[in-house]
């Protein structure tokens, strides 16, 4: 069997190495890499053949749902990935589950569940049916390989465009997912039509569509995790960085 190329993210050194330790003792696997943050993750990524990413959520650039995200408009279905993180909110818990995660293990665990985790993940991918051929990237799709991707994806054929949303906007609920508890689809139309190609901080989203910096937080950080809007870290002298967002091109 083929070992299972695997990269660990996580911005805790102790923690990289523990888990690097840990996943030594499972056959089948092999480290290739370890990262102490999502940019040096997707450099790695972008040399280095993965299968597999075990990935926390809080990282001191971006949070892992955007990693996640990166890493799939980089790679995308080529690798699995296994959510290890103290996070245990609805909201993160709601945003990874539409990223076609593999399996998520919330911190603490013992090493008898991380173990029994990775074998299970382990005996499932061996037992799946090997993918057939890979399309040539710069091969034009027919209408059915689309329709194809997106089945696998958990989705179905996208919406026309007249059921799409005002503006020509993207529809947030075009996989078919029920939305996350609390939020409303005529919410996320608002906040995805104020949002344009220039960076805008949550405060600024949160005044322009007549909503609290928390809400507008949550309906932001959904958004990055379809796939339709982006952020961006800017750090300042002290404090923890503001995040940026804006409508993804």
């Amino acid at each position: 069997m083929t070992a299972i190329r695997t990269l660990i993210v996580d911005d805790e050194t102790a923690v990289r190495r523990l888990h690097e330790r840990m996943l030594a003792g499972v056959d089948g696997f092999e480290v290739v890499a370890t990262a102490g943050s999502g940019q040096e993750a997707l450099e790695v990524a972008a040399g280095t053949e993965i299968d597999l990413v075990l990935l926390d959520v809080h990282l001191p650039d971006f949070s892992g749902v955007e990693v996640l995200r990166r890493l799939r408009q980089l790679l995308g279905d080529s690798f699995d990935a296994v959510i290890i993180s103290s996070a245990n909110d609805r909201l993160s818990v709601a945003q990874l589950a539409t990223a076609s995660i593999a399996d998520y293990l919330v911190k603490p665990f013992s090493k008898a569940n991380f173990e029994a985790r990775l074998v299970n993940y382990r005996d499932t991918r061996v037992a799946a049916p090997k993918p057939e051929a890979a399309t040539p990237q710069t091969a034009p799709l027919r209408q059915q390989d689309i329709d194809g991707l997106l089945a696998r994806r958990g989705g179905g054929p996208a919406p026309s465009a007249d059921r799409a949303g005002a503006q020509g906007l993207p529809s947030p609920t075009t996989r078919g997912r029920p939305l996350p508890k609390g939020l409303s689809e005529p919410t996320i139309k608002l906040v995805l039509a104020h949002l344009g190609s220039e960076w805008q901080s949550a405060l600024d989203v949160a005044e322009g569509c007549g909503l609290s910096r928390v809400t507008a937080r949550r309906y932001l950080d959904h958004l990055c995790a379809r796939g339709l809007a982006v952020l961006e870290p800017v750090y300042g002298k002290r404090g923890r960085p503001e995040l940026r967002y804006r409508r993804a091109s």
